[in-house]
């Protein structure tokens, strides 16, 4: 679907016609984190229970933050088994070494994780598991909706063409859509192609469950913009020239990391925990691909931010009514 944002006009399109709405010298920029297998699942060491893990961050060698299945019976000491001898147990947060968490995230993170599907814990394993560790014996993090097991075309399917940077927790959805073929019909017609990395984690996908949409708190991610993206990025905000970002996660990556002094981007890595809701004024993003995304998420709320709520109500009514897919496999939404 392509929203126009003056006119209201909706227009019903195959991806593959994407760069007939991409004008040349437009800055389309890409999150290339990978998606790690990063459901994992143990048996507790004293009742041989089985219970499930999304590892969102490694604070340190062997030292994970998590999203935990059946959180309010994981409690601090219990111990679990994983495949090939490795254990891990529940460290109590106020047990973690000093400077891992800031002292403003502390009571978001624990306040927050019993009202979760899961609930945020802190494993150690031991050994410390790596990636190839994850290769082999952790599943494909696909989202909740998806009912069914992980299978090994999910492997590559639930991964974007140009993924780079292994780290997220679930898939930047939007660049799902773009093969090679559609990459390189926009490079040859002059559209400038830049990459960045946010890390997808609870940030982006736990639902909102406050009264206020501005009560919602964000969990940080990680980002990082280098320093070429920004040069590019910033010679498109001075010249006036089209921003447009593939997914949410470029959006709140951009949005976060723009100077005011500067006016443009900051290249390096940071931490974000921006929630973008109407009343927002963006600075740096000017056209948007996105998916359509579920009822009470952060997604839905930053894109009623950009295109407005009437307008993004209508698409969406449309969008069921048109027999649009939703959510992580499912179609796309440009907003011009």
């Amino acid at each position: 679907m392509v929203v126009n944002r003056e006119s209201g006009e909706l227009l019903h399109k195959s991806f593959e016609q994407l760069p007939a709405y991409v004008e040349s010298g437009t800055v389309m920029v890409l999150n290339r984190t990978r998606v790690i297998n990063a459901r994992l699942y143990g048996t507790t060491a004293d009742s041989g229970g089985r219970v499930e893990f999304i590892l969102l961050r490694e604070l340190q060698p062997g030292l994970w933050r998590t999203l935990a299945a059946k959180a309010r019976k994981q409690r601090p000491g219990r111990r679990y088994e994983f495949p090939d001898g490795v254990t891990a147990e529940l460290i109590n947060e106020a047990d973690l070494p000093p400077g891992l968490l800031s002292e403003d995230r502390r009571d978001d993170l624990t306040g927050g994780a019993e009202s979760t599907p899961g609930g945020f814990r802190y494993l150690r394993f031991i050994p410390p598991i790596a990636t190839d560790y994850l290769e082999t014996h952790g599943h494909v993090p696909l989202p909740p909706y998806i009912r069914r097991q992980d299978t090994l075309q999910d492997v590559e399917r639930y991964q974007t063409v140009y993924a780079e940077d292994p780290g997220s927790a679930a898939a930047p959805t939007a660049g799902l859509h773009l093969t090679r073929e559609v990459l390189e019909q926009l490079e040859r017609k002059g559209v400038i192609l830049v990459k960045l990395t946010l890390h997808v984690g609870a940030g982006t996908f736990l639902p909102i469950r406050s009264e206020q949409v501005e009560q919602h708190r964000m969990h940080e991610e990680r980002y990082h913009i280098p320093p070429d993206t920004a040069e590019q990025i910033n010679a498109a905000l001075r010249e006036k020239r089209t921003i447009l970002a593939v997914g949410t996660t470029v959006v709140r990556a951009l949005e976060s990391a723009y100077s005011q002094d500067l006016q443009g981007v900051l290249a390096g890595t940071r931490s974000t925990s921006l929630f973008i809701y109407p009343g927002y004024r963006f600075k740096v993003v000017s056209r948007l691909l996105t998916n359509f995304h579920t009822p009470r998420s952060s997604l839905l709320v930053l894109v009623s931010a950009f295109a407005g709520h009437e307008r993004i109500l209508a698409a969406y009514q449309t969008a069921v009514r048109e027999g649009y897919r939703f959510f992580s496999y499912g179609d796309a939404m440009l907003i011009l």
